[in-house]
């Protein structure tokens, strides 16, 4: 698990590092069209398609540090083993979910890149969206496999 929450970290750092060179282009479009009349051609569709690479880059260590929606209000009065099968249970459905969600991106990526799919202004190959978002979304599904698999370590907080 060790080197699971590592590579989740690892993501998690890239999507932090994305979205702040995303907004700061987003800034200095923003200043320049309001201050010289210039602006970024593009910005936009690049805001876009980086914010959906970061949101997947944040899934793994989301679901390490037990991040996820847990709707508990059925089982406050559950014990402490019915609690943790359920949160087990709850991991391995997400595991599947980003297992085939994977599987799917990686299809889409793949059809993406033969009809060589664009973004509108700029031209920006979507494939490359999809590409950076199947290792995440593989993490994802090995972390909550392994944890429907082992259960949570003393090492996660709430």
């Amino acid at each position: 698990m060790r080197v699971l929450e590592s590579l989740a970290k690892l993501c998690a750092v890239a999507a932090g590092l994305l979205l702040t060179a995303i907004t700061l282009m987003t800034c200095a479009s923003l200043i320049g069209r309001n201050t010289v009349g210039i602006t970024l051609v593009g910005d936009f569709e690049l805001t876009g398609v980086a914010a959906g690479a970061a949101i997947a880059m944040f899934m793994p260590w989301c679901q390490v540090r037990r991040g996820n929606i847990i709707v508990d209000f059925f089982t406050t009065r559950a014990g402490d083993r019915t609690n943790a099968a359920l949160d087990r249970f709850g991991a391995l459905l997400l595991g599947l979910a980003m297992a085939l969600l994977s599987w799917r991106t990686v299809l889409g990526g793949i059809n993406a890149f033969e009809t060589q799919s664009g973004t509108m202004m700029l031209g920006f190959p979507v494939w490359v969206v999809y590409a950076c978002m199947v290792p995440p979304l593989v993490l994802t599904a090995l972390i909550g496999l392994w944890q429907a698999l082992r259960g949570f370590g003393p090492e996660v907080h709430e």
